[in-house]
């Protein structure tokens, strides 16, 4: 059977925000709670059991959408449960999937080729944005850049996972280069151990041709540099206790998507500054696919009444624009 596209014809002029990506690379995460790590050989018993659905431009997606983005994920999944529960939760979170891919093949993402994208091409060249990683074909990611700026629409690359040799046309086809310290020392060779290290790499993605680097440092916030503004910047994140950590990053490149999309006049500090803030209220908690839920969870409620009932630092979020985040 031909594969199909997840995407829709029907969706594609309010579409804004794209997501060349395969779900099935993200694969389902089976997850279990228990008090200990068990030594080796020995069974210990779980409190807690869930299976989710997580992956880069998964939760990428998934992400701008509960910020209120119309998005579309390109990609294709396999014929079995899992492909068919990841599409059910890619709609349940507001993503257009229109017509399901059915591959019977293991790694279906590894299939996504040049003519998937050229039937895809009107959806891509529409969008606000696009915004590629590294976890189907790099040359595909490439080539749906490429298809984007040819139309001018602002591209967004997260090089994960990151390669040492990495084709230098990703870096000129990149409006947004954003990378975290691991990446970005795999790409430079440069280890990032502090925020000087995070200036030196994104000088040196700049000179590849980036337009503007964004490195994301966990805890320590992040670091921007542009050709309009070659002075490394840090943006830092408030203090929070981490829960977990899963999909932080992919949490600040989907909001990072969400604001270029539909706030491109909003300064790139500030977008970042807000991104930092959205991926910090993703640790708080356990989630196999821990996108930050200010959507859904915030309407109808002051902004102080919200973070004091779902966090213990409402002070963290008080800089945060409420309208700007659609609560």
């Amino acid at each position: 059977m031909q594969p199909e596209l997840l995407t829709s014809r029907s969706s594609q002029r309010l579409c804004r925000v794209i997501f060349p990506k395969s779900p099935i690379s993200a694969w389902a995460q089976w997850q279990s709670l228990t008090t200990r790590l068990p030594k080796a050989g020995e069974t210990v018993l779980g409190q807690k059991f869930f299976i989710g659905f997580g992956g880069k431009g998964a939760n990428q997606c998934v992400q701008s959408a509960r910020l209120g983005a119309k998005t579309s994920l390109i990609c294709k999944v396999g014929n079995d449960s899992f492909g068919n529960d990841y599409v059910e939760n890619l709609k349940k979170n507001g993503v257009s999937t229109g017509q399901n891919v059915i591959v019977i093949v293991p790694g279906a993402n590894l299939l996504l080729n040049s003519e998937d994208l050229k039937r895809a091409s009107d959806v891509i060249c529409k969008a606000k944005v696009v915004v590629c990683q590294l976890e189907i074909s790099p040359a595909v990611s490439l080539e749906a850049l490429k298809m984007a700026r040819a139309s001018g629409v602002k591209t967004l690359f997260n090089p994960a996972p990151a390669l040492a040799d990495l084709d230098p046309q990703f870096y000129t086809h990149s409006d947004v280069f954003c990378c975290n310290e691991t990446e970005a020392e795999i790409l430079t060779g440069i280890p990032v151990g502090n925020l000087e290290d995070a200036g030196k790499v994104g000088r040196m993605l700049l000179e590849r041709g980036c337009k503007l680097v964004v490195v994301t440092l966990g805890a320590e916030g992040c670091v921007m540099i542009s050709v309009e503004e070659p002075i490394p910047k840090h943006v830092p994140a408030g203090k929070v206790r981490a829960v977990d950590t899963t999909g932080a990053g992919d949490s600040f490149v989907g909001a990072l998507a969400f604001y270029l999309a539909y706030y491109p006049k909003l300064p790139m500090e500030e977008m970042v500054r807000k991104c930092n803030c959205i991926a910090s209220g993703t640790i708080l908690g356990i989630s196999a696919s821990p996108v930050y839920e200010v959507q859904k969870e915030g309407h109808g409620l002051s902004q102080q009444q919200y973070f004091d009932e779902h966090t213990q630092f409402p002070q963290l979020f008080l800089s945060l624009d409420i309208k700007l985040l659609g609560c």
